[in-house]
């Protein structure tokens, strides 16, 4: 039996990637288990695992290494012994397969998106007109990926895994009603362009993003968002694949949600003298830094307050049931922010030993799409440059983000008397579609209170890995 080797979903916003190379031959037998292809995400690069055994078919037309290729687009086979080759990638249906030899999307591993739920199985939830469009198309509902957390499969869904026959037949009968990824819509409202009028040159006419971002615009619109020619002379430097990936999520960050920030000081001479104490009990040879304090107090903080442990997600409010903190890393080549997962459940030690390995791996760009998603929080730290304050833009799908200053030596006040103190800066920004002011002015509150805390009760239950307020 043929099985079809396709392109995972690795992110949750993720609608292409670069084909890197093949790990196996062609001809050479493929184990179920065996990594079979090396994949390129938005910000890292995958070994591909294979459902499925057989002898690996690549036909002439498959993808070069280097090549940009869809999500579910297959890419080659895997062959039974004595079974012939197929000649062409472009004549099997992208995802229809009911077993795939490689997965159709990310979220059949542990390192899911946690927007998403395991995969259903058959049958599916699905509206009308959802039912109506699988029924047209001959295709099985159980076959098709859906990001929505409750498993329920859209038109949209079911429109990107059809063969471009069928999708041109859909488009015929739904001339009014033209398809566009999730990622070209979002940047035509960016740019204000109208993806209704354009030609797409995706797959059965879908339009992508860059459909949008090379769209001829209005004069209106173009004398309000055309880059403006540069008047002194310069070097032009295109941005690498990583730096696009930042300038879309940062724009992200600030069009599609919206993003309120709230600015305190707090006295951080307790956090001090703890890390102080840290470092006289080190017996791991592991310091945690300033950085890895605040990770598992904010952490702690969320599970107090889940409100700023969300999303916005279609036209509503998700909530994340874990704790998964992801942490801004700079490196040679950009910003990253790998994920510290359950970082509420973890002591000081075991956040610092985490933070410590993932820094390296992201600074020898060996990290992994695993490593980058299923955050639900993020903390970003400017204070060793000797930043005071600054406004994080939000990592979305999350609802927050906390910004770190330095901690500097100023004049205090205690007991009602004037003295020399230690204060440190925090900055969250937050979605206001999410969380309300309130509640986030709370959220810090109790962060503040957590490190400011005098009998070390805090600390303690940091050190002990147990989460603040629950009984040893």
């Amino acid at each position: 039996m043929t099985h079809s080797i396709t392109i995972p979903r690795l992110g949750w916003s993720m609608e292409e990637g670069v084909f890197g190379e093949w790990l196996k031959s062609p001809g050479e037998y493929v184990r179920a288990g065996e990594m079979i292809y090396l994949l390129e995400g938005e910000k890292a690069a995958q070994e591909i695992e294979s459902f499925e055994s057989g002898y690996l078919c690549i036909p002439p037309d498959a993808p070069q290494p280097g090549a940009t290729v869809l999500v579910g687009e297959v890419i080659g086979f895997l062959l039974a012994e004595g079974e012939p080759s197929p000649a062409s990638v472009r004549a099997h249906r992208i995802d229809s397969s009911p077993t795939p030899s490689v997965a159709a999307d990310s979220l059949h591993t542990k390192s899911a998106v946690p927007l998403a739920a395991a995969l259903p199985s058959s049958p599916r939830v699905a509206g009308p007109a959802a039912r109506r469009l699988a029924r047209e198309l001959g295709i099985d509902l159980g076959s098709v990926f859906t990001p929505d957390p409750t498993g329920r499969v859209l038109t949209d869904d079911i429109r990107r895994i059809a063969t471009p026959h069928d999708r041109n037949q859909s488009i015929v009968k739904n001339a009014k009603d033209p398809i566009a990824t999730p990622r070209a819509r979002r940047r035509a409202r960016e740019l204000g362009v109208d993806w209704n009028l354009l030609t797409g040159t995706g797959r059965g006419g879908r339009i992508r993003e860059r459909d949008v971002v090379t769209a001829p615009l209005t004069p209106q619109v173009a004398n309000t968002v055309a880059d403006p020619t540069p008047s002194v002379p310069g070097h032009h430097f295109p941005a690498s694949k990583l730096r696009r990936v930042i300038a879309q999520r940062m724009m992200a960050g600030v069009h599609q949600a919206a993003p309120v920030t709230l600015t305190t000081k707090v006295d951080a001479q307790s956090l001090v003298s703890f890390r102080e104490r840290l470092k006289l009990e080190a017996s791991h040879g592991i310091v945690p830094s300033y950085n890895d304090l605040l990770i598992g107090l904010a952490a702690q903080s969320l599970r107090e307050f889940l409100e700023l442990n969300s999303c916005w997600y279609r036209d509503g409010i998700y909530q994340f049931e874990e704790i998964h903190v992801a942490t801004a890393i700079d490196t040679p080549e950009g910003l990253l922010a790998p994920v510290v997962r359950h970082a509420d459940r973890l002591t000081v030690i075991a956040i610092a030993e985490q933070t410590k390995q993932l820094i390296q791996l992201a600074r020898t760009g060996q990290l992994k799409q695993e490593h980058l998603t299923g955050g639900t929080f993020t903390v970003t730290n400017l204070g060793m440059f000797g930043v005071d304050a600054f406004t994080p833009i939000l990592n979305l799908p999350q609802a927050a983000i906390l910004g770190i200053g330095r901690i500097i030596e100023e004049p205090v006040v205690r007991d009602r008397r004037l003295a020399v103190g230690l204060t440190l800066t925090l900055s969250l920004t937050f979605d206001h579609r999410v969380v309300d002011g309130a509640p986030a002015a709370r959220w810090m509150q109790r962060l503040c209170e957590k490190i400011l805390s005098a009998d070390d009760a805090v600390h303690q239950s940091l050190s002990a890995g147990i989460p603040a307020g629950r009984p040893k």
